[in-house]
């Protein structure tokens, strides 16, 4: 039988939050809006700010765990995004070093093309010697849009574009933090601060038990769902499916056959907009390592000028099947340790 998050005595890791436990603190922009890309009617942004090169060069990034490199716009790219954000000029770093190795990235959202170079990189440690994308070339307008200015990719090393080794692997290869793994707390508002904190676990963030789940792919943040519910009935993924934990997607992805049940059931139509209000619907459950993890309709309902769907159709199919997004609708709800020493993933209820 299947339990939900934060209840009971399952076994859970000494919470920790040592001296040197790196907290960066994320500014979040609600209801920021694509109005290009008709498929990402609504985003909700959160990024912090990093610094690049001597003297150091600020750039406002994506702590994303859906990719692997960290790459920033350049005086190299002519793009228009580039030219309405932070642009890194290596002529004004001492500790800037050339390659001859280049750089493109494809997102669901847009993308980029670029040459890879090191510098000094600093995310609340001092990071020298890191390898990064400087772009030359960004042409998404969703770029152009967007709030920040570049990428920091926290996934696996394994799907770093070009082989470049990810700013956490870095960090942990130079021996500057004590726990190989980072966890995330997204809050709903710009003022009870969201954050990543690298090497720690802070207590204050979340309640209940902390609910370990094994990466089922050392990839992405991977992990096995075994159900998708609603008021005990199998709306999607049955007999289970495989989703990641991405804190780079707004909303809650899925097959477009599977969203398009979610979205029929809740009242949505085709430009996402509900016409049910919130107290009418049901929670939607998904069952992961055989534990219930809860999203009420005030979680997956976002409300703007109307009520907006926070679910989204996406073809991901892989190897090992369809593939679900967990993005930051389901992780708002829920504290998450990645843990890359023991390769798994930890899910708890915020506080």
């Amino acid at each position: 039988m299947a339990r939900t998050a934060g209840e009971g005595d399952r076994a859970a890791a000494k919470n920790k939050n040592p001296d040197n436990a790196l907290p960066q603190k994320l500014l979040y922009t609600p209801r920021f809006r694509n109005k290009i890309s008709p498929g990402h009617l609504i985003i909700d942004s959160y990024f912090g700010t990093i610094s690049i090169g001597t003297p150091p060069q600020e750039f406002t990034v994506i702590f994303d765990t859906g990719s692997s490199n960290l790459w920033v716009p350049s005086t190299y790219c002519s793009s228009l995004a580039c030219s309405d954000h932070n642009r890194f000029n290596p002529e004004d770093s001492s500790t800037y070093e050339a390659t001859s190795e280049s750089i493109s990235i494809t997102y669901g959202t847009g993308s980029m093309t670029g040459v890879l170079r090191y510098n000094t990189v600093r995310v609340s440690i001092e990071d020298t010697n890191q390898i990064f994308g400087l772009s030359e070339s960004e042409p998404s307008s969703f770029l152009y849009y967007a709030p920040f200015d570049g990428i920091l990719g926290l996934a696996y090393p394994s799907i770093s574009s070009s082989g470049a080794t990810p700013v956490f692997d870095n960090i942990w290869d130079q021996g500057l933090v004590s726990q190989d793994l980072f966890s995330v707390y997204l809050s709903s508002d710009d003022e009870s601060g969201s954050m990543v904190i690298f090497s720690g676990i802070d207590s204050s963030y979340y309640s209940g038990s902390l609910c370990w789940v094994p990466v089922s792919e050392e990839a992405y943040w991977q992990i096995t769902v075994d159900s998708i519910t609603m008021n005990g009935e199998s709306i999607a993924c049955s007999g289970g499916c495989q989703a990641i934990v991405d804190t780079g997607t707004s909303l809650l992805a899925g097959p477009p056959s599977a969203i398009d049940n979610i979205q029929s059931y809740i009242g949505a139509s085709e430009d996402y907009s509900s016409e049910v209000g919130r107290t009418c619907l049901p929670d939607i459950v998904f069952t992961i390592n055989g534990v219930e993890f809860h999203l009420s309709p005030s979680a997956y309902i976002l409300e703007d000028d109307s009520c907006i769907s926070g679910f989204e159709g996406m073809d991901l199919d892989t190897s090992s099947g369809e593939l679900w997004i967990l993005g930051d609708v389901f992780i708002r709800q829920y504290f998450t340790i990645f843990d890359r020493a023991n390769n798994q993933i930890c899910l708890a209820p915020v506080a």
